[in-house]
């Protein structure tokens, strides 16, 4: 038996607890380029810090990654955390995906909170915050990945004793 988790949409307020969300909206834009180009600046928070705050560190890294799309409803038997740095997905075409969090309570995942991105919508995982996998689910998305590059274990999984079940919270028109 699992636990049903329903959809939400993301939202910057929502998401707070466990991270940033990154679009080109809502934050004031510079004028760079002689006006020809706008920039949406400091959109997120890296931390490379280790687990308390300090060592190892580490450097920041831009990977590619390109996820093969999940159905829903989604079997959510396993979330992950980084302790030694932040991690952000930035999509780069206009396909939403499927964001899952959850909060640490007392070193474990709590409730997981299942979040749907708007088009052009990307997130920043703070450091340590338990997140379900990459998740695309309509088109096979890649991603532009900003996180740490250093040494130390960086990788902590969490497999639920019992599954969750992630629904839409309506179900889609046909």
């Amino acid at each position: 038996m699992s636990r049903d988790i329903l959809i939400e949409p993301l939202t910057a307020e929502a998401f707070a607890p466990f991270g940033n969300v990154i679009a080109a909206v809502g934050k004031s834009t510079m004028m760079i380029n002689r006006g020809m180009c706008g920039r949406h600046h400091d959109l997120a928070q890296l931390d490379f810090a280790g687990p308390d705050g300090a060592g190892p560190g580490g450097r920041a890294g831009i990977s590619l990654f390109t996820g093969t799309p999940y159905k829903l409803p989604l079997i959510l038997e396993m979330v992950e955390r980084h302790p030694l740095g932040s991690q952000a997905f930035l999509p780069m075409s206009q396909n939403p995906f499927l964001v899952i969090v959850a909060p640490d309570e007392t070193g474990i995942p709590g409730l997981p909170k299942a979040f749907l991105t708007e088009p052009g919508q990307g997130v920043n995982y703070h450091r340590n915050v338990w997140h379900g996998v990459l998740t695309p689910l309509d088109y096979p998305t890649t991603f532009a990945v900003v996180d740490r590059i250093g040494n130390g274990e960086n990788l902590e999984e969490y497999w639920f004793e019992t599954p969750h079940t992630v629904r839409p919270r309506r179900k889609p028109l046909v």
